[in-house]
Order: C-alpha cells, then sequence, then structure tokens
C-alpha cells in the first residue's frame, strides 16, 4: 500500500546514475520534489514516461521544484540509459539493499522484484502532497503532475 497525502515523505539517500549520493532531505525548506518511481530503465513505456519528462524538464526542475526518478536498476544500467536518452536529471538507483526506498514509499512489487510506477509530489516541508500509483503497464500523465504542482 502506497504511503498517502499528508504522510511525511520517508527520507531516504540513494546513488545516482553519477555515483553521487542524493538524500530527500537535502531539498527540505528549498524545493518541491517529483519523486517517480518507474519499473526498469531501457523498457518502452518506462523511455517513453522519462523522456516525456526530458522534454517538459523547465516544468519539473526549476528553482522551485526538482525531479527524482528512482529504479532499481544500478547505477551504471542508469548511467549507459541516461547517455543514450539525454536525460539531465538524477535517476536514482535503489539497488541495494534491493527496493529498500521503493517498500517505505509502498510500491515495490516483491512477485517482480521491482517498483510499480508511482509519482509522489512532495512539497519544502516534506510532505506527501498528491500521488498517483498505476501498475507496471500503464503509463502516467504528466499533466496531472502539472496540476499537482500548480496547487501547491
Amino acid at each position: 500500500m502506497a504511503i498517502e497525502v499528508g504522510t511525511k515523505a520517508p527520507d531516504f539517500e540513494l546513488k545516482d546514475n553519477h555515483g553521487r549520493t542524493v538524500k530527500l532531505s537535502e531539498f527540505r525548506g528549498a524545493k518541491n520534489v517529483v519523486l517517480l518511481f518507474y519499473p526498469f530503465a531501457f523498457t518502452g513505456v518506462c523511455t517513453g514516461e522519462l523522456c516525456a519528462l526530458r522534454d517538459e524538464l523547465p516544468t519539473f526542475e526549476n528553482d522551485d521544484t526538482q525531479l527524482l526518478a528512482v529504479s532499481n536498476d544500478s547505477i551504471h544500467t542508469l548511467r549507459v540509459f541516461a547517455e543514450q536518452e539525454g536525460l539531465d536529471y538524477p535517476l536514482l538507483s535503489d539497488f541495494w539493499p534491493h527496493g529498500e526506498t521503493s517498500r517505505a514509499y509502498g510500491v515495490f512489487d516483491e512477485e517482480k522484484g521491482c517498483a510499480v510506477r508511482g509519482t509522489f509530489i512532495i512539497d519544502k516541508e516534506g510532505v506527501v502532497r498528491w500521488t498517483v500509483v498505476n501498475g507496471l503497464p500503464d503509463a502516467r500523465d504528466l499533466n496531472d503532475y502539472v496540476k499537482a504542482l500548480g496547487s501547491l
């Protein structure tokens, strides 16, 4: 069960596709965060979603907002994926301990061994203000993110 709106977002510390450590708490007091979980790099729906975010990046990564995309892939896989697709925002690896952050947000599929498509918009105080969780084959609508960010 995914965490609910109004809940304090669980903090995490993950490596990005360049090996840098990213902590959710680093954005507290400074930026809203769009936290997006996706199953795997190099898959059709995931690639489509992440490239759509790339194409609208100023909406999701600016002075007020930070986009963080999380999968259970290794940082090495994420580095190649980002380079291939021209993704200039952080791709975070929830590889080891496998799925720990995905589990904390309630979006880890134990049978498949990966995160489902969960998105959490977290305000500057670290509280979840909007969320959507879709199954593995179901892409999310970026317009919903834009509306949710506009309401903060």
